[in-house]
């Protein structure tokens, strides 16, 4: 049989196959998240999130410290704040004292070169578990007036020296309000990385394990995404970007592989993508039952999250993929 074109000619071996690849994935694609505990000496396995850890601060700078002599520059934070600190003005958020403005300070003492990203939601502060303020006679949510507590957050973020604030509330012209602040206040290195398209999806069950905040009533489906819409996230992701945004996110990442294309298809911004708790918590819980590899699924997974066009990817697997990658 003669063949004009033989296309297995370039899969023969595994050196070919490497020669070729036109995705290839690097300890630098990597934001890893980490959640952070009051106390001293904490490490706690999350539940649903089996090998993940919430950690003390001093257990933190370690975790930290490894993942930079790994070669991983860049952690999201998140914290776990204490119950009697949740109300409903979110005042704990901003507060130049609390966890997460310790832990900013701290980790960039210990680890100058880190690029600490910070998460910016009331979630964490809520007595509601909602990403803002509540009406509570209506069970709405609030958008300007969250805008505002949001404002005073990240300046505070800002103040205690992250690199980038990380807004996932998704409320209306929050990117602006904060780039304005952010330009007014002097903080004009701070970066902004936008959850520009997050979904209101079911994958984020073990992060609320995580943090405790899960919402107390009703869902988040009137702020974040339809994950029937698709032109809708371009709109979004373009507004974000007129009004400051450095880096946009899409967010969930394996079920929205289309849509981290269409986005990267219409900026010229860095794009990062959130490879959630849930995504993470399939794989693990398949692995542990012998349905899959979970090495292979892994790489395989976030390299299809990084040929869709991600520029950058959050995962809770972003030490165990490095590993992988030098080994």
């Amino acid at each position: 049989m003669y063949l004009q074109r033989r296309n297995r000619i370039t899969r023969r071996t595994a050196a070919i196959r490497s020669m070729v690849a036109e995705t290839a994935l690097t300890a630098n694609d990597f934001i890893a998240p980490i959640f952070i505990t009051e106390g001293s000496a904490v490490v706690e396995e999350i539940a649903s999130m089996k090998n993940y850890y919430r950690r003390s601060l001093d257990e933190t700078v370690k975790d930290v410290k490894e993942m930079w002599s790994m070669g991983i520059k860049s952690v999201l934070l998140f914290v776990k704040a204490d119950d009697d600190t949740k109300d409903n003005t979110g005042k704990e958020s901003w507060n130049p004292d609390g966890l997460m403005q310790r832990s900013i300070k701290t980790i960039k003492d210990a680890v100058p070169e880190m690029i600490v990203m910070t998460d910016v939601a009331l979630d964490p502060y809520s007595q509601y578990g909602h990403d803002g303020i509540v009406n509570p006679e209506k069970g709405t949510i609030l958008n300007d007036e969250t805008v505002e507590v949001l404002t005073k957050m990240s300046l505070s973020h800002a103040a205690a020296g992250a690199d980038f604030i990380a807004p996932s509330d998704m409320m209306d012209g929050r990117i602006g309000t904060f780039r304005m602040a952010l330009e007014e206040n002097g903080y004009t290195d701070v970066g902004i990385m936008s959850y520009s398209a997050k979904y209101a999806s079911c994958f984020y069950g073990p992060f609320r394990d995580a943090l405790d905040s899960a919402p107390g009533f009703g869902d988040k489906k009137t702020y974040q995404m339809n994950p029937a819409n698709r032109i809708e996230a371009i709109d979004e992701v373009l507004q974000d970007v007129s009004e400051g945004a450095d880096i946009v996110m899409v967010k969930p990442a394996m079920a929205y592989l289309d849509i981290i294309r269409e986005v990267k298809n219409a900026v010229t911004v860095p794009v990062s993508a959130y490879h959630v708790s849930g995504e993470y918590a399939m794989i693990k819980s398949a692995a542990e039952r012998g349905w899959l590899d979970e090495n292979k699924a892994v790489i395989e997974s976030l390299t299809s999250i990084k040929r869709a066009g991600a520029n950058l990817i959050a995962t809770y697997f972003a030490k165990d993929a490095v590993r992988l990658l030098q080994a």
